[in-house]
């Protein structure tokens, strides 16, 4: 079989798949959400006879029926030589209490048509659905979108699909600590371990992106030691994971506000493996000030 590029779109309810879908079909995807599984494949036909570019489908926990068996169809259109990538979305639970909360809407497994009095609990429904996703996550590209304002996922989704002839992509991501690990990390990195320009009072106010603090960090050698030891580490297992066929490799770089070790890390680790690979730049922190 022979077919369109084609984009599975999975995630936690409430985790933002309207808004990524909506930023696929705005990059030029054919987009239909809640397919049910079973006729991916006869929809992956279709639309290969109609010669439809890039399609996307989400699928989500309202077909819990069939999720069982989407890993294997997943596999047979692999096989038959369908290029599909999986993209999962997820988040904290207390994000998605809080959004839930805030929207007013029900979640799909606590609020069904006929639910008993003693329906479960909002909580309890979410981990039931991190259950049944479980083995899709674990095949996917993830996005954690627990701090993500609807604009970022847009630009993500848009970065992500940009960078899909490649055959892996590099994701360099700093973060702080105290506002948590990202969920997507696949590597995490503390470079809390190095000298902190937030005590240089001129340096506090500014980031890891401004020279000032590039030059301090850069006559520290303990910052050059553990980039480098960094990129080494890099460079020794990424093979393993393009010859395991995955799409994006997330570099997960933290320090304690997020605003400069771990800022001028993903930027400097950036640059330097942008020259032989593609990669995608992010800063956490910084994007939800701006």
């Amino acid at each position: 079989m022979s077919g369109p590029q084609v984009l599975l779109l999975s995630g936690m309810s409430g985790s933002g798949k309207s808004v990524a879908l909506h930023a696929l079909e705005d990059a030029g995807f054919f987009c239909v959400d809640n397919l049910p599984p079973e006729l991916l494949p006869e929809f992956v036909r279709l639309e290969g006879e109609r010669r439809t570019g890039r399609v996307a489908v989400a699928v989500d926990v309202r077909a819990a029926g069939s999720l069982p068996a989407l890993p294997r169809l997943i596999d047979a259109l692999h096989a038959d030589g369908v290029p599909i990538r999986s993209i999962f979305l997820d988040a904290l639970t207390p994000a998605l209490l809080r959004r839930f909360s805030e929207t007013r809407r029900p979640h799909p497994l606590a609020m069904k048509p006929g639910a008993s009095a003693d329906a479960p609990a909002l909580i309890e429904a979410i981990e039931h659905e991190r259950a049944l996703l479980a083995a899709l996550r674990d095949r996917s590209t993830v996005i954690d979108t627990s701090q993500l304002r609807p604009a970022q996922l847009r630009t993500w989704m848009r970065e992500l699909v940009g960078a899909r002839d490649a055959t892996l992509t590099l994701v360099f991501q700093s973060f702080a600590y105290k506002h948590g690990v990202p969920l997507d990390a696949d590597f995490v990195f503390d470079l809390r371990v190095l000298p902190n320009p937030f005590y240089v009072r001129n340096l506090r106010p500014l980031t890891g992106r401004d020279e000032p603090v590039a030059a301090f960090l850069e006559a520290q050698p303990e910052v050059d030691e553990l980039l480098g030891q960094i990129e080494r580490f890099l460079d020794r297992w990424i093979p393993g994971f393009e010859a395991g066929q995955r799409s994006y490799l997330t570099v997960a770089l933290g320090c304690t506000g997020g605003q400069h070790r771990s800022v001028f890390a993903a930027e400097r680790l950036s640059s330097r493996f942008g020259a032989r690979r593609a990669v995608l730049l992010r800063h956490r922190e910084l994007e939800l000030s701006e």
